[in-house]
């Protein structure tokens, strides 16, 4: 079996959010343990520079994990926590109309305060080159919210093995038992909602093209 691939892309760049990387690092981690080689291969990266963020965001992979703030003032944006850092959907949906290469992986989860609304959605739709499992939040979150889900999400991703099924239907899957494994251990709805979603007009244009 092919090896899941997972990106994490910090852009959030504080301490809490270096402690939720940490985590799922140490997951995938524990996931690898006893096997005579890995079968979760992770890339990680943190960075300022858009170049650096676009590719790492466009970087083919089962699972795209991104870490930051939620930014809804003028459009859908991942903002770092001091504002210095910010990268719209909007500009990303730019990068991917010049070179052709948008997001590439099936499940997509937008771990940021309510990233799970409408305008999120419609704007990462003109990203994607293929159809995914997008999962964001539909209120604010924290550090705890983020551990309780993403421990049971990739727990329950692994576990499958997800023979003869696309990866965004393995996420869908993994999504809908972390969020009953969250709701069974905190006793509060789950702020966490997958979504299926496919390319936009535009973002088909731009494969096209």
């Amino acid at each position: 079996m092919k090896n899941r691939q997972i990106t994490l892309v910090d852009l959030g760049l504080d301490s809490s959010f270096d402690a939720s990387m940490t985590f799922v690092q140490g997951i995938a981690g524990n996931i690898n343990a006893g096997w005579d080689s890995p079968v979760v291969d992770v890339n990680f990266v943190r960075s300022r520079d858009h170049e650096t963020a676009f590719s790492a965001l466009t970087t083919p992979s089962t699972v795209l994990h991104v870490m930051a703030h939620g930014d809804h003032s003028d459009e859908p944006s991942f903002l770092s926590t001091d504002g210095e850092t910010q990268v719209s959907l909007t500009a990303l949906a730019d990068w991917f109309v010049d070179r052709q290469w948008g997001i590439a992986s099936g499940v997509v989860i937008a771990d940021g305060c309510k990233t799970g609304v409408g305008k999120w959605q419609r704007a990462i739709r003109d990203c994607l080159q293929g159809d995914i499992t997008y999962i964001g939040t539909t209120c604010v979150v924290g550090w705890y919210e983020a551990t309780v889900f993403c421990s049971a999400f990739y727990g329950a991703l692994i576990r499958n093995r997800g023979l003869g099924r696309s990866p965004a239907e393995q996420g869908w899957d993994a999504a809908q038992r972390a969020i009953a494994a969250y709701e069974t251990l905190t006793d509060v709805k789950c702020p966490y909602k997958p979504v299926a979603l496919q390319p936009s007009r535009r973002a088909l244009r731009a494969l096209a093209s």
